[in-house]
């Protein structure tokens, strides 16, 4: 937001450019499941126990979905993990 409380004006991202910050989301989403190390590694860094792995990820995953590198499907449909 700027200093008068309205969202960015005029901020475009290319199509192109957009797909490729989904795609390198999309593999740090997907890395961050697969060593376990990160999880303390992160721990240390963020300083406070409530913020994880997992909420990385889904933090990841919401900006995947806004840049429209996914479907959504996990915010829409209860089960999804």
């Amino acid at each position: 937001m700027t200093a008068a409380g309205d969202p960015m004006p005029g901020v475009t991202l290319h199509p192109a450019d957009a797909c490729e910050l989904a795609e390198i989301l999309s593999f740090i989403a997907e890395w961050l499941t697969r060593d376990p190390r990160l999880a303390e590694s992160l721990a240390d860094f963020a300083g406070h126990p409530a913020y994880g792995i997992p909420q990385l990820r889904e933090d990841l995953g919401r900006f995947t979905f806004l840049l429209g590198g996914s479907d959504g499907e996990q915010w829409w449909c209860p089960n999804s993990p």
